[in-house]
């Protein structure tokens, strides 16, 4: 058990130290919800030291998440993010106090509907997806290629 967990441990370490930014994120998000779920799962063993470090761990993660945000780039979605992360926190204490699952439940959907988001979302290293064919392309962009084409030939 223990060489499987510091093969884990090894691999989760290369993981990040060759990740980009978004990627860094994308992990952050994992880790806030595998924390979660261990402290939905110590929760309803009983455990409550393991249920506690469980939930500490995840609003470390999500103070990091906090932390992380670029304001004066990401104006207002930071400034919301900031907001979420902050309600989710919480609504973790609020757990970890009252020793309910149901703000457990709650952080945990919200994180995977923002996990998935951030899923979605391509870096600059990352290829994003190839359309179909030129038509699905914005128009906007089919009229700006175009006409940059035009241009040339003029001269």
């Amino acid at each position: 058990m223990k060489l499987l967990q510091s093969a884990h441990d090894t691999y989760l370490e290369s993981r990040v130290l060759s990740a980009d930014p978004l990627e860094l994120v994308r992990l952050l998000y994992q880790g806030a919800i595998a924390a979660v779920k261990d402290a939905r799962h110590y929760l309803a063993e009983g455990k409550i030291l393991e249920r506690s470090r469980a939930i500490s761990k995840a609003c470390g993660i999500l103070i990091e998440l906090t932390t992380s945000l670029d304001h004066a780039r990401g104006g207002e979605i930071a400034g919301r993010l900031a907001g979420l992360y902050d309600y989710l926190q919480k609504r973790l204490l609020e757990a970890n106090f009252q020793q309910c699952d149901g703000p457990l439940a709650e952080v945990l959907g919200l994180l995977m509907t923002l996990a998935e988001g951030w899923a979605n979302i391509h870096s600059p290293a990352e290829a994003p997806p190839e359309a179909p064919n030129a038509w699905s392309q914005p128009p906007l962009v089919q009229q700006t290629e175009v006409h940059a084409a035009s241009r040339s030939w003029s001269l």
